[in-house]
C-alpha cells in the first residue's frame, strides 16, 4: 500500500488518496469521523481545535460501505479556510520549518512553507490511518496511546498544572507518549532487505510526524545501560502456548520482525515551535534582527500526537500484513 495526502493547513481542504487496501472491507465513516475527533483532543489544545469538527467525505474507492480494491480519496474540509488573506510572515520561527524551507524553494514570505509544514497535514493521515485500523481489526489488532508525561511531569493534575502554567507564560511544553499494539502474528516485517525491516519503517513513520524527535521501541534507551544478560527475552515452549516470552523488553520486534509479543513504541515530542513570547529571528527581505512571527498554536499537543502515531503505525502494520499474507480481498 502507499498513500499520498494534499492541502495546506487554512486551504480548502485536506485530500488523501490511499492505493492498495483490499476490496471487501467494511467501511464505517463514523469511526473515522471518532478518530479525528480523538486528534482534536487532550489538553492544551489551541483555538482551531474549536473551529474544525473534521468530518471525512470519501470521494472513490467506496461503494456500499464496501471498498472496491480500487484508490480511495478521502477529503476534509477546512471551516478555517482563510490562506488568501493571511498576512505574509517575513520573521521565522525557531524550530519550525520556516527559514530552511524558505530558503530551499526562494520564498520571501515563510507563510508558503508553513501552511504544508503544519501539523494540520497529520488530520489526513489520521484518517487514512483509520481506514487501516478498520482492516487490522478484522483480525483481532488493536492500537492504543496514552501520555506518559508533559513538561516533566507525570500525573494528570500534575500535567494540568504545568500546562496552566505554560499558557499563563504564553510558551509551549513537549512531552512523551506510548503506543501499543496488541494481537500482531509472529512474522510481520522482514530482516531479510534493511528497508522491509519493520521497526525501521515504523520509526520513520512515527518520526515523521511534526515535532518528534525520538522514537524507541521497547526498553529502548535503557539497552544501553543494561547488559544483554539483563535485557533479552528469554524463550520458553509449552505444548498449550507454543513459543512465549515472560518478558517484552524488545517491545514485539527481534530484527525487525514481529515475534508475537505486544508492539510498544514510545516518542518524544519537542515543544511547539511557536510561542507567545517570540523569539528572536530575522526579517527574511531585509536581514535586520526581528522577533519571530506569532502564529495560532497550541500550548499542548502531546495527546493528539499520540493519537496521529497510531494512525501511522496503523498504515505500516496493514502493510505488513497485506505484505505477508496477500490477496486482494477480504
Amino acid at each position: 500500500m502507499r498513500f499520498l495526502t494534499s492541502g495546506e493547513s487554512h486551504g480548502k481542504a485536506l485530500v488523501a488518496i490511499l492505493e492498495g487496501m483490499v476490496a471487501g472491507l467494511r467501511f464505517d465513516n463514523k469511526k473515522i469521523d471518532l478518530e479525528l475527533g480523538r486528534r482534536r483532543q487532550g489538553p492544551g489544545r489551541g483555538g482551531r481545535m474549536k473551529i474544525e469538527t473534521d468530518k471525512v467525505e470519501i470521494l472513490s474507492g467506496v461503494k456500499g460501505n464496501v471498498t472496491l480494491g480500487s484508490p480511495i480519496a478521502l477529503l476534509i474540509k477546512n471551516k478555517d479556510y482563510k490562506i488568501e488573506k493571511l498576512p505574509q510572515v517575513s520573521c521565522p520561527r525557531p524550530g519550525h520549518a520556516d527559514l530552511p524551507g524558505s530558503i530551499k524553494y526562494g520564498f520571501k514570505d515563510a507563510r508558503c512553507v508553513l501552511e504544508r509544514a503544519s501539523a494540520r497535514e497529520t488530520a489526513a493521515r489520521t484518517a487514512v490511518g483509520a481506514v487501516c485500523k478498520l482492516f487490522l481489526e478484522q483480525f483481532k489488532i488493536k492500537i492504543k496511546s496514552s501520555v506518559i508525561c508533559i513538561g516533566g511531569e507525570f500525573d494528570q493534575p500534575s500535567i494540568n498544572k504545568k500546562i496552566k502554567e505554560a499558557k499563563q507564560k504564553r510558551d509551549t511544553l513537549g512531552g512523551m507518549f506510548i503506543v501499543r499494539v496488541y494481537g500482531l502474528p509472529v512474522g510481520m516485517g522482514t530482516y531479510v532487505h534493511y528497508d522491509r525491516r519493520l521497526d525501521g519503517r515504523i520509526a520513520g513513520a512515527v518520526m515523521s510526524i511534526p515535532a518528534i524527535k525520538s522514537v524507541e521501541f521497547g526498553l529502548g534507551l535503557a539497552y544501553a545501560i543494561s547488559f544483554g544478560s539483563d535485557v533479552h527475552d528469554a524463550i520458553f515452549y509449552s505444548k498449550k502456548k507454543g513459543y512465549y516470552r515472560n518478558t517484552n523488553n524488545a517491545g514485539g520486534l527481534e530484527g525487525g520482525v514481529t515475534n508475537g509479543e505486544p508492539l510498544i513504541v514510545r516518542a518524544c515530542m519537542k515543544p511547539i515551535s511557536t510561542i507567545g513570547n517570540p523569539l528572536p529571528s530575522v526579517n527574511l527581505s531585509t536581514k535586520r534582527p526581528s522577533k519571530a512571527t506569532i502564529e495560532r498554536y497550541d500550548t499542548c499537543a502531546v495527546q493528539a500526537a499520540g493519537v496521529v502515531a497510531e494512525a501511522v503505525i496503523a498504515f505500516e502494520l496493514a502493510n505488513a500484513f497485506i505484505e505477508k499474507f496477500g490477496g486482494d480481498s477480504l
